[in-house]
């Protein structure tokens, strides 16, 4: 038996439905959302997770529901240096690594992850929110990878499990566990120090099982990682202040439009206030909470320390724009 309904579709209304299911599809289509994937190799209760999940509001806001940002942390995605190179190739879209991996890929960078390179935490914001920021955080591009802002990342001290480091000798004959950065190895070695690359999330372990001896980081960091339980001596001898920085693949952010590369630039750059405030709050709460967990700080005279590095400043002299860079962020006002 026929069905009444088919009956009644001629082949004009047939062809009729078909012209406005594509119709709709092609307008649902321009409606799509674009979704960028955004990894990075911290916990979620961390500072500059939080900020990363403000910015993922304001984008989602701010384009109307039209660009959103998936963020995937813990290494879920891989390593620092391992979603740096899923961006050169567009594999992700945007990731959070510290300046000091980021060397490896461009090197001016590595200028920021130089012991004592900043008077202080004024210095510091000048520098990276001025005109050698913007031009540090574009020279990437050429190899696909285009900053989008920095992130404070406070100043890195030494933990360690044995005994506090209160002068640069206290540092002889340990292994120290630094990042995958040239620049942050050759400051552990003038120090006195062996130097240890080792990826943020085999840390814990190879404190425990005596791979290392200590390591490097900001407060917050010490805190959210839980190094604290193995290391009991943390020294805040400030010896780096190297920030984080948000990076987007070049190859994604061309394939926005201008509209939508604006909004996104205004997102990020209220996500960095916004940090900044976290930051401050996490920063004294880590250090409470080390304390409480049987961790003793030191503050040892920073000075020692800015003597023995000095021979690394000395090595940049025979590269002229490395120099040049390193006169203009001290001329910073």
């Amino acid at each position: 038996m026929k069905d009444p309904v088919t009956e009644k579709i001629t082949p004009v209304v047939l062809f009729l439905l078909i012209a406005c299911f594509l119709f709709a599809a092609s307008c649902s289509s321009d409606k799509k959302i674009k979704v960028i994937k955004l990894a990075h190799g911290l916990d979620q209760t961390h500072p500059v997770h939080q900020a990363m999940e403000f910015l993922a509001e304001r984008v989602f806001g701010k384009s109307g529901g039209r660009l959103r940002i998936d963020i995937y942390p813990s290494e879920q995605l891989g390593s620092e240096r391992e979603c740096l190179e899923l961006l050169q190739i567009g594999s992700l879209g945007m990731t959070k690594v510290s300046c000091s991996v980021l060397e490896g890929f461009v090197p001016s960078m590595s200028v920021l992850s130089l012991p004592y390179i900043f008077r202080d935490e004024e210095h510091c914001f000048k520098v990276l929110e001025g005109e050698i920021g913007k031009k540090l955080l574009l020279a990437g591009e050429k190899f696909w990878l285009r900053g989008l802002c920095f992130y404070d990342a406070g100043s890195r001290s030494f933990y360690t499990k044995e005994k506090p480091i209160l002068k640069p000798s206290d540092l002889e004959g340990m292994k120290i566990r630094t990042q995958e950065s040239p620049t942050s190895m050759r400051m552990v070695q003038a120090l006195g120090g062996s130097p240890t690359p080792i990826a943020w999330g085999e840390l814990y372990s190879a404190l425990q099982q005596g791979v290392v001896d200590g390591a490097e980081n900001n407060p917050p960091s010490f805190h959210l990682s839980r190094h604290y339980e193995v290391c009991k001596f943390y020294s805040l001898d400030e010896h780096t202040g190297v920030p984080d920085v948000l990076l987007i693949s070049t190859a994604i952010w061309e394939d926005l439009s201008a509209e939508l590369q604006c909004l996104l630039q205004e997102a990020v750059d209220e996500s960095v206030l916004h940090q900044k405030r976290l930051w401050k709050k996490a920063t004294q709460a880590a250090l409470e909470h080390v304390q409480k967990s049987g961790v003793q700080v030191f503050y040892p005279d920073k000075s020692l320390f800015a003597e023995k590095v000095t021979s690394i400043y000395e090595e940049y002299r025979q590269q002229p724009e490395m120099h040049k860079l390193i006169q203009e962020i001290r001329k910073v006002r």
